[in-house]
């Protein structure tokens, strides 16, 4: 009996490389053209953002390690340049896992300076720790607000937002182009993950929503951090609405004095809402909301 379980768990150890190459061989990289130099790569983690132009590729995002050479590859069939510059729209490794290849490959890595200090030290996401990242993989250009730059015949405006998703998001503002990068200060069509541990809040990711609202027209093109479609400003006043009417209910509960536990099973607060479960459900968003509120 104890040759036969050797046996299992050998064969278990064996199989389970297999196993995880063969779920990465199956993630492929969809480029969808938004614009005449702007497309938008999906894969597994954020969406990728691709501005291209004699001034060279202005990249948003990185995805996570394993998928860069297929993301490349993605790039390549797009323009022959090499990527110059990647912002990071926030430090989560679906996000920023990929960095430290693009900087391998010349890219300059650009965020906001509470990426790097993220990045730099141990975190920890719902229960999990996180270890600091490489410091190749680390922004070698960091800023505190906002920073402008000028390239491929465009005006790329990046914006922080304070304490929405985390305490590092930003947005991307192509002006020309008329595009929104929004990061994971959106999630299009679902419920938003907000990371208390990381700075976030309900009242910064509402600000955040607002923020992009403000910089569009009828005519801008809104890109989700997580999403397989793109949204204009009138999907965005919805999505403000939801949240909005979710914090003002879960305020409500806690001025009443209701605990956690209540606001966590009072189905009441998301009933109109079932349609935004995700990743995020109904009871994960009301845990987050009570948590962010109750920290002011």
């Amino acid at each position: 009996m104890k040759n036969i379980k050797i046996l299992k768990i050998t064969f278990l150890m064996l199989l389970l490389p297999l196993l995880v190459n063969g779920q990465k061989a199956e993630i492929h990289i969809k480029t969808t053209k938004l614009s005449d130099n702007f497309y938008m790569l999906e894969g597994s983690g954020g969406n990728i953002g691709i501005f291209v132009g004699d001034d060279g590729v202005f990249m948003i995002d990185s995805q996570y390690a394993p998928l860069t050479p297929k993301i490349l590859n993605a790039i390549k069939k797009i323009t022959p340049k090499s990527v110059s510059y990647l912002l990071n729209t926030h430090w989560h490794g679906d996000h920023t896992g990929g960095n430290e290849n693009m900087n391998a490959v010349g890219a300059k890595i650009i965020s906001h300076e509470n990426v790097r200090k993220r990045m730099s030290s141990i975190q920890n996401i719902r229960g999990r720790e996180i270890k600091p990242s490489s410091k190749k993989a680390l922004p070698n250009v960091t800023f505190t607000d906002d920073i402008t730059f000028h390239l491929n015949g465009d005006t790329i405006f990046v914006t922080h937002i304070h304490n929405a998703h985390t305490d590092g998001d930003v947005l991307v503002y192509l002006m020309n182009n008329n595009i929104i990068h929004a990061g994971d200060a959106y999630f299009q069509g679902k419920f938003p993950f907000i990371d208390v541990t990381s700075g976030g809040s309900i009242d910064g990711y509402i600000n955040g929503i607002k923020k992009i609202i403000l910089l569009s027209d009828n005519n801008t093109i809104i890109i989700a951090g997580h999403g397989t479609k793109t949204s204009n400003k009138e999907t965005l006043k919805e999505y403000l609405k939801m949240l909005m009417t979710l914090k003002n209910r879960v305020q409500l509960e806690i001025d009443k004095g209701k605990k956690l536990e209540s606001v966590k099973n009072n189905i009441t607060i998301t009933k109109e809402f079932t349609s935004y479960n995700g990743w995020i459900t109904e009871e994960k968003i009301r845990i987050a909301i009570y948590k962010s509120l109750i920290k002011k």
